[in-house]
């Protein structure tokens, strides 16, 4: 009988095992925490987008706790502003500089591989440059305008829908070109569900039912407008176009939750 289960118990040590390797490698992707990766050829990449929301909560949290930790004694302002430095920090930009290099794209005239010749440019254009700085005033002004506890709650359940929009980004739209980052990321739909439940379960559970819903429903609906977006003025997604998707879903979670929160 013991030779009998050995097989199973062997399956599930591999499965907890993928799974942990995906977690490992999802923060070392999306932070710049320095976390070991897995003995593997790809790090446990391809088990990673599935804890993409996940790691987005911590993310938030990390940005909230900022903002409720310093709000009494530097202001909240500033302390908005430090969270929103955190947050940039702490993701290393990475999907901020998707936002620019996808805005640059844009601003260009030509055709489809024009505009991708332009985005692989590291250096920020006029329309890149303007995207952040819109992304700015508009993160601070919504984030300024709630509590410390709301802010928290509220940067969970966006950091964790946006990333998940992310990883559906790349689950809907083929590579744009046959190089990058773009062409490698290909989440399976399983790892699309269990980071949709990620997302939604962080949605729920850190603003309630009601507010948690419509805040999810925020990012989804940016999300596939970008996406319909990208897929038309790009031919396709890339590692820029992934991480813009993220900023964009992210920014219209947040921007729906302060209008619930302060109806």
């Amino acid at each position: 009988m013991p030779a009998a289960t050995e097989p199973v118990a062997d399956g599930r040590v591999g499965r907890v095992g993928a799974a942990l390797a995906g977690l490992r490698s999802a923060a070392a992707f999306l932070t710049i925490v320095p976390v070991p990766l897995a003995a593997r050829p790809d790090g446990g990449f391809a088990d990673a987008p599935a804890w993409f929301p996940l790691i987005g909560a911590a993310i938030g949290a990390a940005a909230g706790g900022v903002r409720a930790g310093l709000e009494p004694i530097v202001g909240r302002p500033a302390a908005t502003g430090l969270a929103m430095v955190v947050i940039a920090v702490i993701t290393g930009a990475l999907h901020l500089d998707g936002l620019a290099d996808s805005a640059d794209g844009l601003g260009v005239r030509g055709d489809r591989s024009h505009r991708l010749e332009v985005m692989r440019d590291s250096a920020n254009g006029t329309f890149g440059t303007l995207a952040l700085v819109l992304w700015g005033l508009v993160t601070f002004a919504a984030l300024a305008s709630v509590s410390a506890r709301q802010c928290l709650e509220l940067l969970i359940a966006a950091a964790a829908c946006g990333r998940w929009l992310g990883v559906v980004h790349g689950r809907l739209l083929a590579p744009a070109r046959g190089d990058g980052l773009g062409s490698a990321f290909s989440p399976g739909p399983v790892q699309v569900g269990v980071g949709a439940m990620f997302a939604v379960a962080a949605s729920l559970l850190a603003l309630g039912p009601a507010h948690g819903a419509i805040v999810f429903a925020a990012a989804l609906a940016a999300g596939a407008v970008f996406s319909g977006f990208a897929h038309s003025a790009y031919g396709g997604q890339t590692g820029d176009t992934i991480g813009a998707c993220v900023v964009l879903a992210e920014t219209a979670a947040i921007l729906a939750g302060v209008a619930v929160l302060s109806a």
